[in-house]
């Protein structure tokens, strides 16, 4: 017998079906035993009854054991109806019986919203965190926008297409992951803190609209909406300006909360455009929260902040580039931009939401000459330029056509949307704050010697303890 899906049983009324599941709740009532059962669709009530000849061995069954069961599904009386649930009005009489799984019990409560679990009992038994409501929900959100935006994407003439996650360790603000490699001794890769060079390559490959939703990887000091690793909704277009992609990014936006989160409340649309210096001025930061009632979780407001800076001055008193070195400069002139770099502002826009910075972008560079002439201004040598970056300025060198992009940080805008006070929340299988992941147990020490001789390491502990 082919298995229903517990969402479908209302349409089954006196039909014979079969559920599997997890017992979400078990209740005993003199000599009828009833199991709540759970799969991802919802969940059901169940009823056997003495009579049944697995009564007996039904008795023991307890909560997350998994099961399945064959039986007819029935209306329940009006007065026993649960409005609360989509499959309220029904039940099923169980006619068979087969335990799948055991269980132990859960070492924390699932029924609950979690909130008041620690993040190291979640974390190292997420496995079974998932199983509660709001976590399956925040995943199927997430499932649910990712698709919605692939679909307004490709509608528009885009492209998905993956970059390296294996790639070349440059400086781009963050600190990098390095893997080692084994075949070229001495050689690392990096994992990419977003797929930045890749994407401008594209474009200067003729792949006009390109998107990913793009696996990111920085090795920084966390807080509540950073990860190791996360996730972007990566875009990059050809022969656009940075209006363009701002309303790209407004009518996708608008679209997502009005589909998906119709209880809430955009409080401006268009979006205002707040210049940085307006921003600093009257907020302080370069994310100001304009909400009028900051209570209200469901008012959402979203702005674009435009007019920054190109570069700033670090703790050292050297130039930093205020976004990343490939944002094309409001101003072309090459002596302006070596010799006045503080008036130079960049072709930069951030979409903010309630405080938050949610997406991020420029129009980039796509002259080899302004690109040598940022990075003059930022400290680099010629030929640390060339080591770093010669693979894009050759690249630049056979034509690279005007274009420009933005990425969302996909969890940090799904958190609020959620109304999440921590990206984690929106996370599958997430790290802690410093950086663990406690279901797998890592990082972890236990790299045997024979993979670390194949890479030529050594453990300097390992060489300390010798010399004690």
């Amino acid at each position: 017998m082919k298995r229903t899906f517990i969402k479908e049983t209302p349409l089954c009324v006196g039909k014979k079906i079969k559920i599997s599941g997890f017992v979400n709740s078990v209740r005993l009532h003199g000599k009828i035993i009833f199991f709540d059962i759970r799969d991802f669709s919802g969940i059901l009530q169940t009823v056997i009854i003495s009579s049944n000849s697995f009564y007996e061995e039904a008795k023991k069954i307890r909560t997350e054991w998994v099961l399945e069961v064959v039986g007819e599904v029935k209306e329940r009386p009006e007065k026993m109806k649960n409005n609360d649930i989509e499959t309220g009005s029904v039940e099923m009489e169980i006619e068979e019986i087969k335990i799948l799984s055991e269980a132990e019990t859960p070492p924390f409560a699932i029924e609950t919203n979690g909130y008041e679990i620690s993040e190291e009992v979640r974390m190292k038994h997420r496995y079974l965190d998932i199983r509660r409501e709001r976590v399956k929900k925040n995943l199927s959100t997430r499932h649910n926008i990712m698709l919605y935006c692939r679909n307004f994407l490709d509608e528009r003439g885009f492209l998905e297409v993956e970059t390296p996650i294996l790639t070349k360790s440059t400086p781009e603000g963050a600190r990098d992951f390095l893997v080692p490699s084994r075949l070229q001794v001495g050689s690392f890769y990096a994992l990419p803190q977003s797929p930045q060079q890749y994407k401008q390559l594209l474009m200067v490959g003729g792949i006009e609209r390109y998107f990913q939703f793009a696996r990111c990887f920085r090795d920084e000091d966390f807080r509540a909406d950073r990860q190791a690793e996360f996730t972007q909704l990566d875009i990059e277009l050809s022969f656009i300006d940075k209006e363009y992609i701002m309303n790209l990014v407004e009518e996708m936006t608008i679209e997502i909360v009005n589909k998906f989160f119709p209880e809430k409340k955009i409080q401006q649309t268009p979006f205002p455009r707040i210049p940085y210096n307006e921003a600093m001025e009257k907020w302080g930061v370069d994310r100001p929260d304009i909400r009028k009632n900051k209570e209200d979780e469901d008012e959402l407001a979203f702005a674009f902040v435009v007019d920054f800076p190109m570069f700033e001055k670090n703790k050292e008193g050297k130039w930093n580039a205020v976004h990343h070195p490939f944002t094309k400069p409001d101003e072309d002139d090459l002596e302006k931009i070596k010799n006045n770099p503080e008036k130079i502002k960049g072709l930069q826009y951030d979409l903010v939401l309630n405080g938050s910075e949610v997406a991020g972008g420029s129009i980039r560079s796509n002259q080899k000459e302004v690109l040598e002439a940022v990075f003059t201004v930022l400290g680099h040598k010629k030929e640390e330029v060339e080591k770093m970056f010669g693979h894009l300025l050759e690249a630049f060198s056979f034509g690279a056509p005007p274009h420009g992009g933005i990425a969302f940080g996909f969890e940090r805008f799904l958190s609020i949307l959620l109304n999440e006070k921590n990206i984690r929340e929106v996370i599958a299988f997430p790290k802690t704050g410093d950086a663990r992941d406690l279901v797998m147990g890592a990082p972890a020490s236990d790299i045997t010697e024979k993979q670390l001789n194949d890479l030529h390491i050594k453990r300097l502990e390992n060489e300390k303890k010798k010399t004690k």
